[in-house]
């Protein structure tokens, strides 16, 4: 009977309790806090039950009801307090000084505006498909094949070391195929010339991922590639086309010079530079008192890359090109750590 009457006190205070708790709270989370505090898993009431277990049986059925009882009741004191906070906020909206919907918005935050390296690529593209190259899209996880094999690089080729490119696993991958982050956006060249017939002119652009990290090198950066296939193309066609890229990018009056260079893809292979944009090609500190400043590398589609993609290549010849978006966006803009382009620093962005 101890037990009994222990339970019964201690529910009896309870129930004068609780209704005074819910009546302080002044705030919807406030009241919630409070009704967790009595019917929650630590809650008071929760603490009274354990003493459920020493009530004799003939006692139990009663004590029962009234613990059914005092939840009912709890539920509908929350409740009946919800409404009245809610009530009452309401009536604090309707009675508050009116809103002046004629005067203008205060904006909370400066309107954003296209990351520098977005406006750069979508320059360079616009350039290009001017001269009537498609622009086209590829995946940035890309086949073995399609990045190195049929770009003719040679097995033990730098560029497929685990130190310089980053290999992935991927589920669903054709058997046996080695999967990467793409190195380079000339896979799209691939892709290309393996699904469509010439003529083709076929410009593409996103991100490539190499392991470099340092002022001037970002483990992902940003490629646009062009590749004009069709036949009897020649070199000379690839330097108008390069010619007219650099006069619409920076101006009348802009020279180009090509330099010999090797890539596995092109055969001859060349470096692109144009007159420095800052000295006009005086010699600056930009172009190390050269007056030149290299901006892209190109050449003629190597035949076997044509073959790798099933065309002839004595009925078919081309060229490609590529070039660092990063690159021209820094030259662009005048800066002079890459990294600043990944940091997201509003300080920084602000500024373009």
């Amino acid at each position: 009977m101890d037990a009994t009457r222990s339970i019964e006190e201690a529910l009896e205070q309870f129930g004068q309790d609780f209704a005074a708790r819910f009546d302080a709270a002044t705030s919807e989370q406030t009241l919630r806090d409070e009704k967790a505090s009595v019917l929650g898993k630590k809650g008071k009431l929760t603490e009274i039950l354990k003493l459920m277990g020493k009530v004799p049986a003939e006692d139990r059925r009663r004590i029962g009801e009234q613990v059914n009882a005092l939840k009912d009741a709890v539920e509908s004191r929350f409740e009946a307090r919800l409404e009245a906070l809610r009530r009452q906020r309401r009536e604090a909206e309707l009675n508050a000084p009116p809103f002046d919907l004629s005067m203008p918005p205060r904006l909370l935050a400066p309107r954003g505006h296209r990351h520098p390296l977005s406006q750069t690529q979508d320059d360079l593209l616009a350039i290009f498909r001017d001269l009537g190259f498609l622009s086209v899209e590829g995946p940035e996880v890309e086949l073995e094949e399609n990045n190195f094999t049929k770009l003719a690089f040679p097995p033990d080729h730098p560029a497929t070391d685990m130190q310089d490119t980053f290999w992935v696993d991927v589920q669903g991958a054709p058997s046996g195929a080695r999967t990467l982050l793409r190195t380079h956006t000339s896979a799209v060249q691939v892709r290309e010339m393996s699904s469509r017939p010439p003529p083709m002119a076929i410009v593409s652009s996103g991100a490539v991922y190499r392991r470099d990290d340092d002022i001037t090198h970002s483990p992902m950066f940003h490629q646009v590639e062009g590749f004009l296939v069709d036949r009897r193309v020649t070199f000379g066609h690839l330097k108008a086309v390069l010619d007219a890229f650099a006069t619409r990018l920076y101006g009348p009056g802009t020279r180009t010079r090509f330099r010999p260079s090797y890539f596995p893809f092109v055969e001859p292979g060349a470096e692109v530079d144009v007159s420095c944009v800052f000295c006009g090609g005086q010699g600056c500190r930009v172009c190390k008192q050269t007056g030149w400043i290299e901006i892209l590398g190109c050449g003629m589609i190597h035949p076997a890359v044509f073959e790798q993609c099933g065309l002839d290549p004595e009925a078919y010849s081309g060229f490609a090109f590529g070039l660092g978006v990063d690159r021209i966006a820094m030259l662009r803009y005048g800066i002079n750590d890459i990294r600043l382009l990944y940091e997201n620093a509003p300080r920084f962005l602000t500024q373009f």
